[in-house]
């Protein structure tokens, strides 16, 4: 017979019977010795002492021998999944001598994990809403940065200058960039560039090894971003001050806001370098935005150029004023860049009448859209998968999908909206997050709105089990 411990359960009916160990010892015919070692779990408890407690106490013994152990500590052992705990994760065998010792700890912690998760979920949603809490959610270093941008209307005419000045005798032919940047690279600071096999750099596209003055390039890079990662490590050395001087203004103080900015600065620097503002804003209006042509015209990925084009806002040139959503596979937004002030770019995307999720059954093509928000606001936007970077045939169809976007307004001046009625055409309606959406019929919904009070008609259901 498997041993049978009920140490916390003991000490707590002892305790509400209001009991000392030697009374509950003379009601069960035991020493108070042998009370102390079963509250302890040094004992096992017998199924003699079992019944004696059913007798005395009316307390069926199954109540106290059969508590859910399993499963509660499952739910330990998926709670402390959490990325909260990573680095301090208890091992399998603590987990178990918490479940034997201290059960109610475990429910204690359990129950404050769920309110934690609870709270944090509707932090979230209450982000989502325009300006509401905006301090607390930039506090993450992604967060930070991304209002950083923000602020700046993601443009920065020093990173514009600093790259307009790397090729002052003019830049070198599209083709001929690569190797002009290693020679750079190696003629003005003795850094010389290496490609290497993916086995030789695993999981990592290019390391700047400074000690050895070396950058190595894995082989998993296509031409554009090898391009790219050369003319980032050049910004990293040549570009230093002026983005030193952007950080010391950016109001952002951890360590990891701080390097995290940095790698965004030397990021635009670089496709500032190899999209020059005035030549890239031309071919744009020429092309009337064609991110196809102008990622073969200036040697980039489609990705590249789409961001490029969001930090046209130089006074007295500016171009469309476009919103930038990366999102992945399950809807995630892993990257957006706003030079505008809508609500749909700075908190949306996770709406799944949005387009750019339907991206992934047609992928390379371009899928237009007429979006409509809650207050009546217009958007044309349009949507396309990005292939990543593979590294062995287990990571194949790595996609992303890029949507951009812009008020109907300037629809006209883009090509991909070429024969779209867009006065008086029928927009797709959309919401920014379902937490938040006040459509109460979408047959999208995943979530109750906060913002929706209708009481529910059990005698009805709609097109979802939140239209009731």
């Amino acid at each position: 017979m498997r041993k049978t411990f009920i140490g916390p359960h003991l000490r707590r009916l002892r305790q509400d019977a209001e009991e000392t160990q030697a009374q509950m010892a003379r009601r069960l015919g035991i020493s108070a010795a042998y009370v102390n070692l079963l509250e302890n779990n040094q004992r096992s408890v017998s199924v003699a002492i079992l019944l004696r407690l059913f007798e005395h106490y009316g307390v069926d013994w199954h109540d106290i021998a059969e508590d859910g152990a399993g499963a509660r500590l499952a739910d330990m052992r998926g709670a402390l999944q959490d990325p909260l705990f990573d680095g301090t994760r208890p091992d399998l065998h603590e987990l178990r001598g918490a479940q034997t010792h201290g059960p109610t700890v475990i429910e204690a912690f359990l129950r404050l994990h769920r309110a934690y998760m609870t709270t944090s979920d509707q932090l979230l949603a209450l982000a989502a809403q325009p300006g509401e809490l905006e301090p607390i959610f930039s506090a993450s270093p992604e967060g930070a940065v991304h209002h950083f941008f923000r602020r700046q209307r993601n443009h920065f005419p020093v990173l514009e200058q600093a790259a307009a000045d790397i090729w002052a005798e003019g830049p070198p032919a599209t083709d001929d960039l690569y190797p002009a940047l290693k020679a750079r690279l190696h003629a003005r600071h003795g850094i010389s560039v290496r490609l290497v096999q993916v086995n030789d750099l695993p999981r990592t596209l290019r390391q700047y090894d400074q000690t050895r003055a070396e950058v190595l390039l894995s082989e998993a890079l296509d031409h554009p971003n090898r391009v790219f990662q050369l003319v980032h490590v050049l910004g990293l050395i040549e570009c230093r001050d002026q983005i030193e001087g952007l950080l010391n203004t950016s109001g952002i103080d951890d360590k990891q806001g701080r390097a995290r900015c940095l790698v965004e600065l030397a990021n635009y620097f670089a496709a500032a370098v190899l999209m020059p503002y005035d030549a890239f804003l031309r071919e744009a209006r020429a092309s009337k935005y064609d991110f196809d042509h102008l990622a073969t015209r200036f040697g980039v990925s489609f990705e590249q150029a789409c961001h490029r084009a969001t930090t046209m806002q130089r006074e007295g040139a500016q171009g469309v004023p476009f919103f930038f959503l990366r999102v992945d596979k399950a809807g995630n937004v892993t990257k957006r860049f706003n030079a505008t002030d809508f609500h749909l770019a700075e908190y949306g995307g996770a709406c799944p009448k949005l387009d750019v999720h339907m991206t992934f059954r047609l992928p390379g093509r371009i899928v237009p859209q007429l979006v409509e928000m809650p207050d009546a606001s217009q958007y044309f936007v349009f949507a396309r998968t990005v292939d990543r970077p593979t590294f062995e045939r287990h990571g194949q169809d790595n996609r992303l999908a890029v949507a951009m976007g812009c008020t109907i307004q300037h629809a006209p001046e883009i090509g991909y909206a070429d024969g779209i009625a867009l006065q008086g055409a029928a927009a797709t309606p959309i919401g920014i997050n379902c937490r938040i959406c006040p459509r109460a019929s979408c047959d999208q919904r995943a979530h109750q709105a906060s913002v929706l009070k209708t009481p529910v008609d059990e005698s009805r259901r709609g097109a979802t089990r939140y239209d009731a």
